[in-house]
Formats: C-alpha cells, sequence, structure tokens
C-alpha cells in the first residue's frame, strides 16, 4: 500500500483525490493546505487522515512515503526541493515550475535521489491521446505535413478554476495550463522544436495573462507547427491538436475525442474500443515498487518547460 500526502487542496488536487480514493493499492495518509477549513474539510470527508497547513510537517510524517504536489507553479520548487531531501517520491503538477533554472534543478535533485519522480500528464493515459499516437505510429496520415494545436476560450481563467494565480501573468496563463499537455504530446511523438517565434497578446493590465497567442515552430525536419490560442470570444470552449498529413488527416479535440479521415474524406470520428487503456496511479504504484513503469518524469517536465519559455517570450 502506498501512502499518499496531498498537497495543496484545490480543484486540480481534489481531482485526483477522488481517483486516489478509487484505487486499491494506495491510501491518502495526509493532506495539506494553507486554508485551515480547506485541509481540515478534506481530511473529514476522507476520514482518518491528518490535516496540515504547513506542508514540512507533512513531509516530516513517516507514514507518507508519496507526495502529490498540487499547489500553484510559483511554490513547485520549494516544495520538490524538500520532498526529495526528505526522501519521499514525488508526483508534480505540470508545469514542473515557475522557471527553466528551477525546473532544471528540480529534475537533476530527483534523479540524483533515486526517487520516483514523475509529473501530472494525464493525457498520456487517456483513450484518444493514446489511440492518436498509435494511429501516428502506424502512418496513419502518411508523411507530416503539419502540426497544429487551437485553443480557444469564451472566459479564461474557465468557470471552475477562478483563482488568484491562474489568470496571472506570473504563473498562469491557457499557455502554460493548457498547452504544456500538448506541447508534452508534441515532444513525445514528433521531437523536439525549434525556431519558435512567438506572438503574445495582452490586457492593458500587467498583472494578467495572454489572451492570445499565434506562434510557429518546426519539428527537426522543417515540419511547421502551428500554435494558436484565444480567449474572451463566442462560443464553446474548443481545444484541438491536429496533424496534416500527406494522406490523411488526424486530430484529437477537447481532450477524449478523436477523428480521422483520408485525404478526400470528411473527418469522421474513430472507435477507442480497441486503444490501450492505462492508469497514472497503476503506473506510480508499479513505479514505486520497483516495476517498470509508463510515466513521465521531471526530465520531460523540463523539456516541455523549455518550449513554453520560449512560447511565453
Amino acid at each position: 500500500m502506498i501512502h499518499i500526502g496531498v498537497i495543496g487542496l484545490g480543484a486540480i488536487g481534489q481531482r485526483l483525490i477522488n481517483q486516489f480514493k478509487q484505487h486499491d493499492k494506495v491510501t491518502i495518509t495526509a493532506v495539506c493546505d494553507r486554508t485551515e477549513a480547506l485541509a481540515k474539510e478534506t481530511a473529514d470527508n476522507l476520514g482518518d487522515v491528518q490535516a496540515y497547513t504547513d506542508y514540512k510537517q507533512l513531509l516530516s510524517n513517516d507514514e507518507v512515503n508519496l507526495v502529490y504536489v498540487a499547489v500553484p507553479p510559483k511554490f513547485h520548487h520549494a516544495i520538490v526541493m524538500d520532498a526529495i531531501q526528505a526522501k519521499k517520491h514525488i508526483l508534480c503538477e505540470k508545469p514542473l515550475a515557475n522557471s527553466l533554472e528551477e525546473a532544471r534543478e528540480m529534475a537533476d535533485a530527483a534523479k540524483e535521489a533515486g526517487i520516483v519522480h514523475a509529473m501530472n500528464f494525464p493525457l498520456n493515459y487517456g483513450q484518444a491521446a493514446t489511440k492518436f499516437a498509435e494511429l501516428i505510429n502506424e502512418n496513419y496520415i502518411g508523411k507530416l505535413r503539419r502540426l497544429q494545436l487551437s485553443m480557444h476560450f469564451p472566459e479564461w481563467p474557465r468557470a471552475w478554476q477562478k483563482n488568484d494565480w491562474v489568470g496571472g501573468r506570473e504563473q498562469g496563463g491557457f499557455v502554460l495550463e493548457v498547452g504544456v499537455h500538448f506541447i508534452q504530446q508534441t515532444l513525445k511523438l514528433f521531437g523536439e522544436l525549434h525556431n519558435i517565434q512567438t506572438r503574445l497578446e495582452f490586457p492593458e493590465d500587467p498583472t494578467l495573462c495572454e489572451t492570445g497567442i499565434i506562434a510557429t515552430a518546426e519539428l527537426a525536419d522543417g515540419t511547421p507547427v502551428l500554435i494558436e490560442g484565444i480567449s474572451g470570444q463566442a462560443g464553446k470552449e474548443h481545444i484541438g491538436f491536429t496533424a496534416f498529413g500527406s494522406e490523411g488527416v488526424l486530430t484529437l479535440e477537447n481532450w477524449g475525442e478523436l477523428r480521422g479521415g483520408k485525404t478526400g474524406d470528411i473527418l469522421e470520428p474513430i472507435s477507442l474500443e480497441t486503444a490501450t487503456n492505462k492508469r497514472l496511479i497503476d503506473e506510480l504504484v508499479k513505479a514505486v515498487n520497483g516495476q517498470e513503469a509508463d510515466l513521465y518524469d521531471f526530465e520531460v517536465g523540463y523539456q516541455a518547460q523549455k518550449v513554453l519559455e520560449e512560447l511565453r517570450k
């Protein structure tokens, strides 16, 4: 049984808490949040769980052997470095850190400590993204001609995610919060990005995050990559990650929908029945128990952060 300490009890932290609760090989032993009432409420709902407002007290709990860091990016570095010092395994939210220098130090320290260190990149375990990867590797679209990421939001922050940082320029914005998932997929499936050119739109308030982005890049072979996004618009939220090829098109939409078609045909939904179905928590359990696991570690987080910093210049 893996004993988990959760640091950060906002919307994202609560989402993964629900997944931890449903797994028979893990138990939540402690929770921590700077808001005492939230920490106590969460602990009471879980039952027989220790509540803290100081993460260092949670790290000193010898029963906890893995910590899930779900605080805003600005605080990742300090908490993760202390968790490494305490010899705890770590699952960290994305982006890895609030700067490239912090991310590099965290990745190096975790590797040297010999602990399990993983990023919460859930797309890798979703059936639609898994099937997307399988079809790309099976040459479904032929030779890649263009890769495009589109991110459209009626409002940002989204209604369920409003807090004091996700809409801020220092550590928030949809490029960081949403774009990072697809940057990681791009690096995983297609390789490094080069020659990144970006144009950002910002509101007049210098504390607020971007409201638009148009960026271009290239894969190693020169294949063009387009990244565009906008917030504050009519219509529904739409996320699209599309590969245009010499023989067809494949598009992953809104996290869990997959459509494709051969050249000249219309795009049709693609069945996910045969897609590989893995779960992040299953892979964490394997890794902590010394087994081979499908995890995306801090080095992956660092490589994604390199691209993010270029896009946010």
